[in-house]
């Protein structure tokens, strides 16, 4: 089949194959045993048994699936080959499956934040110039296919910018952010977007990757939002 990723199923296939990524840059990964995952977003990830959540090569949608698997006398063989909108391809050698199944998994409720991360966010909305002089916000929850951005503001310069609060800030947090401002930055009326991480503390590695992803990072203090902070109970 040629087309549009589908859009409800989540599609899990075991198969024994290769992969090679054709774009900015080239990759082979040799035959072995894979898990190979086609999401209702239209992502199409290759996996290994190790690396936690991090796939070994990927596509993020849009993007196109032709699926040239056929029968053969030891089973299902032959290729996919994942297109995007550049051009660049993800080509997938399928040597056998093992397992093949689609599963419907319904509207995800989203992630359900703390009772500490959801008053930090009603706190930073009503005092959205933590970040800067000049802030405004434009709202709360501001909805995407993947799930609400806690915060969309508006620089001192006019500039769009989303917000993703956490009480801990750690990597799949920045990962968060990063799947966000992707869908963000498509909207015409929106782009360009950038990105905010906010957290009462925030992991060493978190800076690292919201760095490289041009991601900022506050640590903001709940105590000082919530009025509560006494100056002369500090050392300095």
């Amino acid at each position: 089949m040629t087309g549009p990723v589908p859009s409800a199923p989540v599609r899990l296939v075991i198969a024994r194959c290769s992969v090679d990524y054709i774009g900015r840059l080239t990759a082979h990964l040799p035959m072995a045993n894979r898990l190979l995952l086609v999401k209702a977003d239209g992502s199409v990830s290759v996996h290994a048994d190790d690396r936690a959540y991090k796939p070994l090569n990927w596509m993020t949608p849009p993007c196109t699936l032709k699926d040239e698997l056929v029968d053969t006398p030891d089973g299902r063989a032959g290729t996919w080959t994942v297109t995007n909108k550049a051009g660049e391809q993800l080509v997938i050698t399928i040597e056998s499956v093992e397992h093949d199944s689609t599963h419907e998994l319904g509207v995800d409720p989203g992630l359900q934040k703390d009772g500490v991360e959801a008053e930090l966010q009603r706190l930073l909305a009503l005092h959205v110039e933590t970040f800067g002089a000049g802030w405004s916000l434009v709202r709360r929850e501001y909805p995407t296919a993947i799930g609400p951005v806690d915060l969309l503001c508006r620089d001192a310069d006019g500039a769009t910018v989303a917000v993703e609060i956490k009480r801990r800030g750690e990597i799949d947090g920045v990962e968060q952010l990063t799947r966000y401002l992707e869908l963000l930055n498509r909207d015409p009326l929106l782009a360009p977007v950038k990105g905010v991480f906010a957290a009462q503390e925030i992991k060493p590695q978190a800076r690292v990757l919201a760095h490289d992803r041009g991601i900022d990072c506050v640590t903001v203090d709940y105590a000082v939002l919530k009025g509560t902070d006494d100056p002369t109970q500090r050392l300095f």
